[in-house]
């Protein structure tokens, strides 16, 4: 039984409660049956082998933005038996063959929907390359598919408009990752300089073209706790980072430089402070930046303000 936190009794304004055994919904309070006819989305048969469950597994019917046709196409798949686990016969076995071949024709029957599932194949592969999560994913799906009748996608690079649509996605999703980040994960080494100024010209073309999908800016912190999870940092320098961060923020350091380089020198300014032992050349190697972008935005913060630091005294041991 599963207790529905999201509807309440009609009667008594208690929790109800899922039967999925007897196909009803009860009252957890005075027991009034709610409705007697729901639908069982649990397996077909009761086994114990979990290879069972995974054959005779019922399908749920969720669909998704991240494949072409929503993910409610059926395959047919290859196999020289059919579903009781007999051996089918030569022709039949043909004619699944030929009704097969035309199947994967006919779902992408046009240029502009081999288009979408090649689009829509990279991003998910992308996306799984990054660890990125599948809402961002689904983000990713919407805002392609939303760029028709606002921008011309066709003879566009493919991994360009990717690297720009995920880009745009991490944004809503508040994911932090740089668009060269992302066109590392698609094209090779040698054209990663060129692709990204590609990709940026899209992603700046896209929210010209579509008002209506705002995106929004990330705050310091979000850098500051992607490189502090990155370097393995301790808590209490991350949260000095983010209050000195928080401190400073409507000052003009940040004007027209690289996030990543101030939210490095935050980390780096808060070890010293507190005495940690961390390393210019690690900070810069995890942040993208270089050691004397990291010393000159530290020279501007302590040039600045005026840091003053309270410690707790130890505690004498008796």
């Amino acid at each position: 039984m599963n207790i529905l936190q999201t509807e309440n009794c009609p009667e008594c304004k208690s929790s109800l409660i899922d039967d999925m055994q007897n196909g009803e919904i009860i009252c957890s309070g005075c027991g009034v049956v709610v409705d007697d006819q729901i639908t069982d989305s649990g397996p077909e048969t009761i086994s114990s082998n979990l290879e069972d469950k995974m054959k005779l597994a019922r399908a749920t019917g969720q669909t998704t933005y991240s494949q072409h046709d929503l993910g409610i196409t059926t395959e047919i798949s290859i196999s020289a038996k059919d579903f009781s686990g007999k051996r089918i016969n030569h022709e039949v076995a043909n004619q699944m063959n030929h009704l097969r071949k035309w199947q994967q024709r006919v779902r992408v029957s046009t240029p502009k929907e081999r288009r979408l599932a090649n689009v829509l194949a990279k991003m998910g592969e992308t996306c799984e390359s990054l660890n990125l999560s599948k809402n961002v994913l689904e983000t990713t799906s919407m805002i392609y598919r939303n760029l028709d009748g606002h921008m011309d996608v066709k003879g566009k690079s493919v991994a360009c408009i990717t690297a720009a649509t995920i880009y745009m996605a991490c944004k809503q999703c508040n994911v932090v990752r740089s668009l060269e980040e992302i066109c590392r994960e698609i094209v090779p080494a040698k054209d990663v300089k060129s692709k990204t100024k590609l990709a940026a010209r899209y992603y700046r073309t896209m929210v010209m073209e579509m008002g209506a999908i705002k995106a929004p800016v990330l705050t310091m912190d979000k850098y500051i706790s992607k490189i502090a999870n990155m370097t393995q940092t301790e808590v209490r320098v991350e949260r000095l980072a983010l209050e000195i961060a928080e401190k400073t923020k409507d000052n003009s350091i940040s004007d027209g430089k690289s996030p990543n380089g101030i939210a490095a020198a935050y980390l780096y300014v808060s070890s010293v402070l507190l005495g940690q032992n961390v390393l210019q050349r690690d900070v810069s190697s995890i942040a993208g930046v270089t050691e004397v972008t990291i010393r000159n935005r530290c020279k501007e913060i302590l040039t600045n303000h005026k840091l003053k630091i309270t410690l707790r005294p130890s505690l004498a041991k008796y």
